[in-house]
């Protein structure tokens, strides 16, 4: 009998759980749709690319403003990929979702894991939202209306961006710079990550598992949080989203599960693609928008 490493799950199940790209048929294909659809959000999109936020050549990011004259409210994006696989230039499409809405959105690089910690990978991530935060008059953003969203391993980047102590951060920022968050599909409880095969890569401690899990972190934003998560993703997705709404239950306003039926892992995020879409129309109304059209 195998040994029982995380809750029921053994090595091999666990395993499984998180091979997102074994369990969903078409995975590499979604994947290739999200770089050909962001090649044409920047061609079609005014956007401004590869700025630096760090000293760093992986340290930068690019601004899509908004469709609308005056200040505009701010979607700061981060990429999944396990925080040691894609890239920003992936993600560009995500614009879409509230271009027409009047936002602006800014998608986030930052540098991998092997090639840095864990803990820098997170620490470049709070420096670029305190370069948007900044900087939000460059390109015509709102710093005060701010919101943060990421998918998989972005989920996660969201979630370390509401446990941030900001002022101990970085001097110029206040306690609360984010106004809302929507992790997509994330992980907050990177114990089960830290004993599956991922590891092998993150290279994570049993400390440095606790201290980036936002499952076991005190939240100090206290903004709105959405969490959504395909209904077909497996359970420790799902007790991953559940998980840290359970935990952020008594601080702040209670996150948000949206269980989103007959979606995988990948086509989730590929709704970000639409406007119109559940996943698009739920981040509008959390920033305040006007709907699409």
């Amino acid at each position: 009998m195998s040994e029982t490493l995380f809750l029921h799950y053994d090595r091999a199940a666990l395993d499984a759980e998180y091979d997102n790209r074994a369990k969903v048929a078409g995975a590499e294909d979604y994947i290739a749709e999200w770089k050909t659809r962001s090649e044409e959000a920047r061609s079609n999109l005014d956007c401004s690319l590869d700025l630096a936020y760090g000293s760093s050549t992986a340290e930068t990011l690019d601004i899509f403003p908004s469709n609308t004259s005056g200040k505009s409210p701010i979607n700061v994006f981060y990429h999944g990929g396990y925080w040691r696989a894609l890239h920003k230039d992936d993600f560009s499409y995500v614009a879409y979702a509230v271009h027409e809405a009047g936002a602006a959105t800014v998608v986030v690089n930052y540098a991998l894991v092997p090639e840095v910690s864990f803990d820098e990978l997170v620490r470049q991530c709070r420096a670029a939202l305190a370069w948007v935060w900044r900087n939000a008059d460059r390109f015509g953003g709102d710093r005060e209306k701010m919101f943060v969203s990421g998918h998989s391993a972005g989920g996660h980047l969201v979630a370390m961006m509401m446990v941030a102590d900001w002022p101990a951060f970085d001097a110029e920022l206040p306690a609360q710079p984010i106004r809302g968050g929507c992790g997509i599909s994330g992980l907050y409880d990177l114990e089960p990550i830290r004993l599956c095969f991922l590891n092998v890569d993150l290279n994570l401690s049993e400390e440095d598992a606790i201290r980036n899990s936002p499952m076991k972190q005190r939240r100090t934003c206290l903004s709105p949080l959405l969490l959504p998560v395909g209904a077909r993703e497996g359970p420790e997705y799902l007790r991953q989203s559940n998980g840290l709404a359970d935990a952020w239950f008594h601080s702040g306003e209670v996150p948000k599960v949206l269980v989103m039926p007959g979606h995988n892992h990948f086509s989730i995020a590929t709704q970000l693609d639409d406007p119109e879409s559940k996943l698009s129309q739920a981040i509008q109304h959390q920033m305040n928008l006007s709907p699409s059209t």
